[in-house]
């Protein structure tokens, strides 16, 4: 995975910079816009996220966007994987009443990588327990004996769980994007 040394300001704010030189103080004051107000990017910075989004991972979708006033780039992608992963949950609430342990692993396996591509660390973790109790394990990965009618039960309960996380994540990142449906 590739690091991003420094993160823009303007973009993702921190509880904890100081301005250093001349060029850094303006840049600094740009980042003390609150989140309902736009920054000169055309974008908001985010609100508190908390651990739903990972703000280091999530510049590394929006440094590949060619105009940062309309962000078309990163939008298309954060916008397809809100299609992606609302087709998954539907998919994952079919194979969890025909009780396919193997289809929903798989299923929490592809949500996992796509959601943490764009650093929303608490829809992957819980993703990542979904894969592991259809290819029964624990949640820790550590294969398991456990029926299938409680691991069928776990699963249920962190999909209803992930789902919460995801519409988290999706109202941060369409307000994000000055969505009106958000």
């Amino acid at each position: 995975m590739t690091t991003i040394s420094s993160v823009p300001k303007t973009v993702f704010p921190s509880r904890h910079s100081q301005a250093k030189e001349d060029d850094d103080e303006e840049e600094y004051n740009m980042a003390s816009h609150s989140a309902e107000d736009p920054s000169e990017t055309g974008s908001i910075g985010l609100p508190d996220c908390g651990d739903s989004i990972d703000p280091l991972t999530f510049e590394q979708i929006l440094e590949m966007d060619d105009d940062e006033d309309e962000r078309e780039f990163s939008k298309s992608i954060v916008y397809g994987f809100f299609e992606q992963a609302e087709a998954t949950f539907e998919k994952m609430d079919t194979s969890l009443r025909e009780h396919e342990l193997a289809n929903i692993s798989s299923l929490g396996h592809f949500l996992k990588g796509s959601s943490a591509t764009l650093g929303m660390t608490k829809v992957k973790d819980s993703c990542e327990k979904i894969q592991h109790y259809g290819a029964h394990k624990d949640d820790a990965g550590q294969s398991t004996n456990m029926e299938d009618t409680v691991l069928l039960k776990k699963i249920k309960a962190t999909v209803v769980k992930v789902k919460v996380e995801y519409k988290e994540a999706e109202r941060i990142l369409k307000q994000f994007y000055h969505d009106p449906n958000a």
